[in-house]
C-alpha cells in the first residue's frame, strides 16, 4: 500500500506520496489534469533549475535572501541538473496555460528536498524559492532557456554535420555529368556535384537563418513578475539574474527591455520555429530527391544507390526501401503541424499574459529534437553512403531530348524543337533526327552537343 504524507497550501491539506518531494499545488494539478501522457520536457525542468539557482544567487547578491537559503536552493538545483531528482516532475502539458503549477512543482521540490538536506524547515516554496518571481515570468524564461539550449546544443550541430557530409559528396562527384530535371521532366545537364551542392546550400542557409532567428530567444522575461511591472522584485534583479543565467549556461542572455511584451508575446518562439520549419521544408525536398533518384532499382530512375539497411517488405523478397528518407519526411510534416500549433498559440496573448505556453514549448522542443535526431540518422544511415549508378546516369543523360538545347544558338529555338519532337515521335536519337531533318551535319552535332560543356555558362 502506497504511503502518503500531508501537505498543505492556501486551499487546505492534500495527501502527497511519501516518496516524492512535491507539495500540495503539484498534487492538485496532478489530480485535476488527467489529459494525455505528455509531461513537461526535461529541457524545461533543467531550464527551471538553472533559473531558480540564478534567482537565489541574485537575490542573495542584492540582499533579498540570506546566504544559507540561497546556497541550499542552489545545491538542490544542482541535484536536479545532475538528474538526481527524476520522478519528481509529473505534470502534464495540458494544465494551466501559464505553467503555474510547473513553476510551483519546481518550487516545492526544491523547498522540500532542501529542508530534508538541512534537517529543518528552512525553505518555503513561495517565500524563498520563488522570491522576486512569478510563474508569469519564470515560465517564459524557462521556455527561452530550454529552446535556445536545444537549438545550440542539438539542432545546429546536427545540421552542420549533415552539411559537411553533403559537401563531401558534392566535391567527390563534381565530375559526373547527368541529366537535370524540372517539372519532373528531362532538362539540360548538370553534374551530380552541382545537384548535391543545392542540397548542401539549403542547409548552409538554414543554419544561418536559425542562428539569426535564435537571437530573439536571448531576451528573458524574468524580473517582470506578475504583469511586467516587476512588483516584489529588486530594481536590479532582472538585469543581474540574466547575467547569472548567462554564466550558468554559457549562452548569451539579456533581460528583456520590455517585460510587458515578454510576458504576453510569443513572437520569438514563432520566429525561431519558422526557421525550423524552413529547415524541415528543405529536408523534405532533399529526402524526396534522394529517394526518387534512387527509385527502382530497375524500374525507376535508379541514378543513386543508397545504403540497404533492412528488408523492405513482409511479402516481397529482396525488396529494400528508402526508409531513412521516409523518416525524414515524416519528421518534416510533424514540424509543419507543430508550426501551426505554435502560431495559433502565440496569437492568444490576451491582455498581460499568454496562456498557451506549455503546449508552445512542448511542440517547439519536439520539433527541434526530431529535426536533430532525423538529421543525425539520415547522415549516418543514408547520406554518407550515397553512391552514383554511373551506368544509369550515362544512359539517362544520353537519352535526354533536352540535350538539343545546345543547338538553339546555332539553328534557332524552333528548329531545335522540331529535332526534339521528331526524335521523340520516331524513337530515334537526337543526332539521327537532326541530320535527317537537314539542320546540322553529323560533325556539327558532335561538336555542338557536348554534355560536359553544358554544365556551365557558355564560353565568350
Amino acid at each position: 500500500m502506497e504511503e502518503y504524507r500531508i501537505e498543505h497550501d492556501t486551499m487546505g491539506e492534500v495527501k502527497v506520496p511519501a516518496d516524492r518531494y512535491w507539495g500540495a499545488q503539484t498534487q492538485r494539478s496532478f489530480q485535476n489534469f488527467k489529459i494525455g501522457h505528455e509531461t513537461m520536457p526535461q529541457e524545461v525542468i533543467r531550464a527551471f533549475a538553472v533559473l531558480k539557482k540564478a534567482a537565489a544567487l541574485t537575490n542573495e547578491k542584492l540582499g533579498m535572501l540570506d546566504g544559507e537559503r540561497a546556497e541550499l536552493i542552489a545545491a538542490v538545483c544542482d541535484e536536479i541538473l545532475a538528474g538526481k531528482l527524476e520522478g519528481n516532475f509529473p505534470l502534464v502539458i495540458y494544465q494551466t496555460g501559464s505553467g503555474t503549477q510547473s513553476n510551483m512543482n519546481m518550487n516545492e521540490v526544491i523547498a522540500n528536498r532542501g529542508n530534508e538536506r538541512k534537517g529543518q524547515k528552512l525553505l518555503h516554496p513561495n517565500d524563498h524559492v520563488n522570491r522576486s518571481q512569478s510563474s508569469n515570468d519564470t515560465f517564459p524564461t524557462a521556455m527561452h532557456i530550454a529552446a535556445l539550449t536545444c537549438i545550440t546544443e542539438r539542432v545546429l550541430p546536427a545540421a552542420s554535420m549533415l552539411e559537411a557530409a553533403l559537401r563531401e559528396l558534392e566535391e567527390k562527384y563534381e565530375g559526373i555529368v547527368k541529366t537535370g530535371r524540372t517539372h519532373l521532366q528531362d532538362a539540360t545537364p548538370l553534374t551530380l556535384g552541382q545537384e548535391i551542392s543545392g542540397w548542401r546550400s539549403m542547409l548552409t542557409h538554414d543554419i544561418l537563418q536559425i542562428r539569426q532567428a535564435a537571437a530573439s530567444l536571448s531576451e528573458l522575461a524574468l524580473g517582470g513578475t506578475a504583469v511586467g511591472t516587476g512588483l516584489n522584485a529588486h530594481p536590479d534583479f532582472a538585469k543581474e539574474v540574466a547575467e547569472t543565467i548567462s554564466e550558468l549556461t554559457g549562452l548569451d542572455f539579456v533581460t528583456a527591455p520590455n517585460k510587458f511584451h515578454a510576458l504576453t508575446s510569443k513572437d520569438g518562439m514563432v520566429y525561431v520555429h519558422g526557421a525550423l520549419k524552413a529547415l524541415a521544408a528543405d529536408l523534405m525536398k532533399i529526402a524526396n530527391d534522394v529517394r526518387m533518384l534512387a527509385s527502382g532499382p530497375r524500374c525507376g530512375i535508379g541514378e543513386l544507390i543508397i545504403p540497404e539497411n533492412e528488408p523492405g517488405s513482409s511479402i516481397m523478397p529482396g525488396k529494400v526501401n528508402p526508409t531513412q528518407c521516409e523518416a525524414v519526411t515524416m519528421v518534416a510534416v510533424q514540424v509543419m503541424g507543430n508550426d501551426v500549433t505554435i502560431g495559433m498559440a502565440a496569437s492568444q496573448g490576451n491582455f498581460q499574459l499568454n496562456v498557451f505556453m506549455p503546449v508552445t514549448i512542448y511542440d517547439f522542443l519536439e520539433s527541434a529534437n526530431l529535426l536533430a535526431d532525423c538529421m543525425d540518422s539520415f547522415r549516418v544511415h543514408c547520406a554518407s553512403g550515397i553512391r552514383p549508378n554511373e551506368a544509369r546516369i550515362r544512359e539517362n543523360m544520353e537519352n535526354s531530348l533536352m540535350l538539343v538545347t545546345a543547338l538553339s544558338p546555332h539553328i534557332g529555338y524552333e528548329n531545335a524543337a522540331k529535332i526534339a519532337h521528331s526524335a521523340h515521335e520516331n524513337g530515334t536519337t537526337l543526332k539521327q533526327a537532326a541530320v535527317s531533318l537537314g539542320f546540322v551535319t553529323a560533325e556539327q552535332f558532335d561538336a555542338w552537343v557536348v554534355p560536359e560543356q553544358m554544365v556551365h555558362p557558355a564560353a565568350k
